[in-house]
């Protein structure tokens, strides 16, 4: 049997697609260019994208299972529910989405309003499926290490109620082991919410702390300036996007994204081995650094 992958060229998705080939699965991707898309050579690929129906029900033929991951778009609900629709008229059941942690609380930041929204439609269109709620992605500090590194800051506003920051190789993981035990079951599976997260809690002073050990010098927490955050992004982003990632910052400060009890233990069980660190993670992008100086 076949499984869709949409998002395949992402950061998560080729995690996804990676783990499913060497666990044996024939995968299927939808790209928008597939001459720029660089996955390996025994996946199939299909152009089009998440609002193209046509090429959507070419893709869906002869499908078992749907990995659905949406970029951060302004139309990113109306993208999941037309493939849910198509997955629908394709007969295709079986789905893992990929959420996000608390989508259910942060209602006021659109990226999780519409994740949410995502997750109600495939609980009323009936599907099979897993509903994976990532926190905060370490992966995301690459973007502030030059920063770390040089002046000694942590500059991501995240607070002090606490982020259990999750690595994507594992969120990669945990996403193909799912895809498999949906696909490879006997019998109608029920829908089932997985928080997937780091196993630290930390801080903003804890992440600093970090640094500070891993690069062996002083590293301080920027504080929590959501609105210099949302400004610095409006280099990089365009307004709407800066604007939901400060709300998100507002509510990391307001509520964290803290695990719930046995979430840690579930995981690791799920990957049969501990679930990576952030300490670990700074050490590796620390290392690279020194090696690139």
């Amino acid at each position: 049997m076949t499984i869709l992958v949409t998002g395949a060229t992402g950061k998560v998705g080729r995690q996804v697609v990676q783990n499913l080939i060497e666990r044996g699965a024939g995968v299927r991707a939808i790209v928008r260019d597939p001459a720029k898309a660089n996955l390996p050579a025994s996946v199939e690929i299909v152009q089009g994208d998440l609002l193209d129906v046509e090429a959507l029900r070419g893709a869906f033929a002869g499908v078992s299972t749907l990995f659905l991951l949406n970029a951060v778009v302004p139309d990113e609900f109306t993208q999941a529910l037309v493939v849910l629709n198509a997955a629908r008229d394709a007969g295709v059941r079986r789905v893992v989405y990929l959420s996000v942690i608390h989508s259910d609380r942060y209602v006021n930041v659109p990226h999780f309003a519409g994740k949410f929204g995502v997750e109600r439609m495939l609980e009323a269109m009936g599907f099979e499926a897993t509903i994976l709620r990532p926190a905060y992605f370490m992966d995301n500090d690459l973007t502030v290490k030059d920063v770390v590194s040089g002046h000694g800051v942590y500059p991501m506003p995240i607070g002090a109620k606490g982020l259990a920051m999750i690595d994507t190789a594992d969120i990669g993981e945990i996403a193909a082991v799912e895809l498999l035990r949906r696909d490879r079951a006997g019998e109608p599976q029920p829908l089932e919410r997985i928080n997937l997260v780091g196993p630290d809690t930390l801080t903003g002073d804890a992440v600093a702390a970090i640094w500070s050990e891993v690069l062996g010098r002083p590293v301080a927490y920027g504080g929590d300036d959501t609105a210099g955050f949302e400004k610095n992004l409006l280099n990089f982003m365009p307004p709407w996007m800066a604007y939901d990632m400060r709300l998100m910052s507002e509510r990391f400060l307001s509520d964290g994204m803290v695990p719930e009890a046995g979430d840690v233990q579930r995981l690791t069980a799920l990957l049969d081995r501990p679930l990576r660190s952030y300490r670990a993670f700074a050490a590796g992008t620390a290392a690279g650094i020194a090696a690139a100086a």
